[in-house]
């Protein structure tokens, strides 16, 4: 009777041991990356944890090269805590050993998510083969440890893709473009040579994002000329604006043009360098 009862225990030890560590990983057949979101605004390289939840580096269009991992999880945090990144060497890299690569602050009811130095450790350490994964103790079952690794079976072809996607995004973001003030030449609807990068910008911008809730132009001149006509000339560079976005794909209805003529000055009008920054066109960009 005690020697069954010493079997039990064994028994029970061992399989609460096994049961310690839930582990979450792609298998190498079912291994899956994908270029998920491939434009000049975004690209987003994803990989599927079954059971588990979805993998994601983005990058976004920026003046400055970026990059982001996102943990997408089905069940989000329940409590505050810390997750520990390894990179760790798979089966059949004998002797390797694994690699801390960061910490990942787990927030409640929000996914895990690093910031740029170890979103590129990761995807280099994912280009030699290792495996990054994340350890943290269960927030619903305070007897096992999770542990959710990513695949690097199948990674490099869609790696070169996003690598190539990330090479193309445009060097500025919305931001950057949503509040702009475009000049204009003397008595003329002719931009100055910098307001016409500037539009082609914003043109090149609305290329790939054409889902825009509102346009606002607001055309205005500097004093010299007769009100009325400064009025008319006012509508005329901002509905030139106006098809400049359309042709880029646009809804017109979502364009709104006003003329100000002389009014609302933001300079002086005492000299040819003063007046010319009041002859603008004032682009304002909304999205929801």
């Amino acid at each position: 009777m005690f020697r069954q009862a010493i079997i039990l225990c064994l028994l029970l030890v061992s399989a609460t041991s096994q049961s310690a560590m839930r582990q979450y990983a792609a298998s190498v057949e079912t291994s899956n990356w994908q270029l998920a979101n491939e434009s000049r605004l975004q690209c987003t390289l994803s990989h599927p944890v079954p059971g588990y939840g979805d993998a994601m580096f983005i990058s976004q269009a920026s003046k400055q090269l970026n990059m982001e991992f996102e943990l997408d999880m089905h069940l989000l945090p329940k409590s505050f805590d810390l997750a520990a990144v390894y990179s760790v060497p798979p089966s059949w890299m004998p002797g390797a050993m694994p690699k801390r690569i960061a910490d990942m602050t787990l927030r409640t009811q929000y996914n895990g998510d690093l910031p740029e130095k170890a979103a590129w450790t990761m995807l280099s350490e994912l280009e030699k083969g290792y495996w990054p994964t994340i350890y943290y103790q269960d927030w619903y079952n305070q007897y096992d440890k999770v542990a959710v690794a990513l695949n690097a079976s199948n990674f490099l072809p869609v790696y070169r893709q996003f690598v190539n996607c990330v090479s193309h995004l445009l060097p500025y973001s919305f931001d950057d473009i949503s509040y702009t003030v475009l000049s204009y030449k003397k008595n003329s609807t002719d931009l100055t040579k910098y307001a016409e990068k500037r539009l082609e910008m914003i043109g090149e911008y609305l290329k790939e994002d054409t889902d825009l809730e509102l346009v606002l132009l607001d055309g205005y001149t500097d004093s010299y000329g007769g009100r009325w006509n400064n009025e008319q000339l006012s509508l005329r560079r901002a509905n030139q604006v106006k098809d400049y976005f359309t042709a880029m794909g646009v809804d017109s209805s979502r364009i709104e043009v006003s003329g100000h003529g002389e009014k609302r000055h933001i300079s002086p009008n005492i000299n040819s360098d003063t007046r010319a920054l009041n002859r603008r066109v004032v682009v304002r960009l909304s999205k929801g």
